[in-house]
């Protein structure tokens, strides 16, 4: 995900009326930007339990949300100052993903580090390995995004404020990516 391109809307929140404009936007650049990384999460699964592994997904993403907007909330409440260590750890760690990603489109014969591990014939456990991988994915990514959200809420605003802006993305990002790779 382009931080900058889900980063700069943000900063120009200012108030209510300014989050929807702001939500609109980072919806469409994080979808974007991840919709075809999830949209591979599917490959492999026969073409009749695509829409069940999407949606398996999907719920698993909003149980995430579930765990993550009130995280943020805690957080903003009483660490206020551990924003900006959680959103450097957390791009360190979506380096990490990038540089191994390319590390193996470089090296794809490297069988030690496949993640599937089920009998070569064995459909569900392969989907199930696979929504557990993108509902893995999918928390690491919205926790980066929750917190980039919460760094971009003026300080003054109150907690009320700060979880109407985090449900509204939470629940925007994961619709709009969602319905975008069951569209695909």
């Amino acid at each position: 995900v382009d931080v900058a391109g889900v980063v700069v809307p943000l900063l120009d929140v200012d108030g209510p009326a300014g989050i929807g404009g702001a939500v609109r936007h980072v919806v469409q650049h994080v979808v974007a930007c991840v919709g075809d990384q999830r949209a591979q999460q599917v490959t492999g699964v026969r073409a009749d339990r695509e829409l069940p592994v999407v949606w398996a997904v999907a719920k698993g993403s909003l149980l995430n949300k579930a765990i993550l907007v009130p995280a943020a909330l805690a957080i903003s409440a009483f660490a206020p100052w551990a924003v900006t260590p959680l959103l450097m750890i957390g791009g360190a760690y979506l380096c990490f993903e990038g540089a191994e990603k390319v590390w193996h489109a470089i090296h794809p014969g490297d069988a030690a580090h496949d993640s599937y591990t089920g009998e070569a014939g064995d459909p569900t456990h392969l989907e199930e390995e696979k929504v557990a991988g993108a509902i893995k994915t999918d928390f690491i990514l919205s926790a980066e995004i929750m917190t980039i959200a919460l760094a971009t809420i003026p300080p003054d605003q109150g907690i009320v404020m700060r979880g109407v802006v985090l449900f509204a993305v939470a629940v925007a990002i994961t619709v709009a990516v969602y319905g975008a790779v069951a569209l695909i």
